[in-house]
């Protein structure tokens, strides 16, 4: 007997399992293979959709690996803060008119928040003494 098709969970947003993985890749102690993903994730998805989205999150240097056995174990390169920065730093460089959207940036920074990153600012630009 056939499958429903209307039975099927909706697809996912574009990221979605990516960022699930890579949320339950933060949470763990020590990088995971594929299989220990499997296992965490109870069935939900086939070994090999893992490995995929895994093996694509490393090309997209989300991920670092190393060999484990017969498979790689995978691990975040970055925290949630990390990736935030460089999320950041993508559309900044991803557009021409670099000192305007830095300016707008700025300019709608809450005061708290422009205290803080003259601070940090300043702090990466001293020099050692």
């Amino acid at each position: 007997m056939a499958a429903d098709p209307q039975d099927r969970s909706p697809r996912r947003p574009n990221g979605a399992r990516e960022a699930e993985l890579l949320a339950l890749l933060q949470q763990a102690d020590d990088a995971l293979t594929p299989g220990d993903v499997t296992d965490h994730l109870d069935g939900e998805l086939s070994y090999s959709t893992v490995v995929t989205i895994l093996t694509r999150m490393h090309a997209k240097n989300l991920l670092s690996r190393t060999p484990r056995g017969r498979a790689y174990a995978y691990a975040p390169v970055t925290d949630d803060a990390g990736f935030a920065a460089r999320r950041m730093r993508t559309v900044l460089e991803e557009r021409p008119d670099r000192e305007v959207v830095l300016a707008r940036f700025a300019d709608a920074l809450s005061d708290t928040d422009a205290t803080l990153l003259r601070q940090l600012l300043d702090t990466e630009h001293k020099p050692e003494t």
